[in-house]
């Protein structure tokens, strides 16, 4: 499933992101999220979070 929509990924869900520095070469991370930062519903380049660790990025990939 992929990142697009905010409905779709909770605190607690298990994600690949993008970091900013990252997508030009499309490398991914992958953590749980900490915390929503996008607020509309839906953002073609994917949701933006926190993870617990800290990394923020936009979701590619909900596990």
């Amino acid at each position: 499933m992929d990142g697009t929509r905010r409905k779709d990924i909770k605190v607690g869900t298990k994600v690949l992101v993008v970091q900013k520095q990252d997508q030009r070469s499309g490398k991914v991370t992958e953590g749980i999220v900490k915390k929503l930062l996008t607020k509309s519903e839906i953002h073609h380049r994917g949701i933006k979070v926190m993870l617990e660790n800290g990394i923020v990025g936009r979701v590619k990939e909900i596990k």
